[in-house]
Formats: structure tokens, C-alpha cells, sequence
């Protein structure tokens, strides 16, 4: 269960009563946390999109890949909206998909790899989101 979403990108779950930090395998959203000014360009829209995704109590599944944990710590995963039905979202796609997010393909853990890449070249050939408002 979704506990808090931190960015774009990183959220907290519950774990069987711990409490996780989870990074988004596969995408990179823009920072909204920057230690000296503002956040980079649609770091705030990329994280207010992936908390109307996953509000506080959300039911979501983690799926891992290869490396199950970065070097902070956090968990690696493919995060799915667990709504119990055969054709889960995929959050990750859904944030690449919608212009808030870029691919990042970290090996091994490539398993979506081209779905998102395909998701991100539809999002900048059509001029969703960071395509439009970072361009240039």
C-alpha cells in the first residue's frame, strides 16, 4: 500500500509492516528537490501526476528485476496499481507515457526497457509534457 509519494519517481510503501522507499525502475522524472534552486523544468508537474496515480492507500503489486535494491537503499521495482483485474497499470509506462518522465535503462535491470522507450518516443512526437515545456 502506497504510504507517500516523494517525487515523480520515488514513493513509500508498506512491505508487510515496513516501510519502504520504492525508486520507479526504468523512468527518470525531472527533480523537484534541488540542492541549490529550483526544480529542474516539470519536476513539480511529473510529481503531482504520479500522486493523482497513487494516492495515499493505494493497493499496489511491486514486480523486481535482477537488482532488487540502488545505492541508496531503496527498493527497485515496476510498480502496478493492484486493482485486482488481469490488465494491471503499469505506473511506470503510465508516467513515461504521459510526457512526465524520460526512459532510464540501468542493466540489468532492462526488462521494460523498449515498452518504455516506445512510450517516450509517442510522448515527444506527439509533444506531451516535459517534450513540449523542456524543449530547447
Amino acid at each position: 500500500m502506497v504510504l507517500e509519494v516523494i517525487d515523480g519517481d520515488t514513493i513509500v510503501v508498506d512491505v508487510g509492516g515496513r516501510e519502504e522507499h520504492v525508486r520507479l525502475i526504468g523512468i527518470d522524472t525531472p527533480e523537484v528537490y534541488v540542492d541549490a534552486g529550483e526544480p529542474e523544468c516539470y519536476g513539480p508537474e511529473a510529481s503531482a501526476f504520479t500522486k493523482s496515480l497513487l494516492p495515499p492507500g493505494t493497493a499496489v503489486r511491486l514486480e523486481r528485476d535482477v537488482v532488487g535494491r540502488d545505492d541508496y537503499g531503496r527498493l527497485l521495482a515496476y510498480v502496478y496499481v493492484a486493482d485486482g483485474s488481469a490488465d494491471e497499470q503499469l505506473v511506470n509506462e503510465t508516467i513515461v507515457a504521459g510526457g512526465f518522465a524520460t526512459p532510464l535503462s540501468i542493466a540489468p535491470n532492462v526488462a521494460f526497457a523498449p515498452r518504455f522507450a516506445a512510450a517516450a518516443r509517442t510522448a515527444e512526437a506527439t509533444g506531451l509534457g516535459l517534450w513540449d515545456a523542456c524543449a530547447g
